[in-house]
């Protein structure tokens, strides 16, 4: 059986229970499953941030991510453009920053 080498890319959102970050992750689903055959969301995620003061700030967040069927070893400059698209459509949903966009090469055995 082959190892197949695809891009999992992961986008972390803050979760303050309000309409626009689920609007987001709704959008996200859909865009992740039409482009590349689907996605998983884990919601609730419990973390920490440090404020610019130096105080811990706890947060929840949600990821979505999916992988997609190309490789970053021979498609670089097409998973970044991507990527850079996707973290303006989110900055234009949510008007701000706090949002994370992780790239990683992940192989499948099929």
């Amino acid at each position: 059986m082959p190892l197949l080498e695809r891009v999992r890319i992961e986008v972390y959102i803050p979760d303050p229970q309000l309409s626009e970050y689920e609007n987001l992750v709704n959008l996200l689903a859909n865009e992740f499953t039409y482009a590349f055959g689907g996605c998983s969301i884990v919601r609730g995620i419990e973390g920490n941030y440090l404020s610019i003061r130096g105080d811990r700030i706890p947060d929840r967040i949600s990821v979505i991510y999916t992988d997609a069927p190309i490789a970053l070893s021979t498609d670089f400059a097409v998973v970044a453009a991507y990527s850079r698209n996707l973290k303006a459509a989110v900055i234009e949903a949510l008007s701000e920053e706090a949002v994370m966009i992780s790239v990683e090469q992940v192989y499948h055995f099929v």
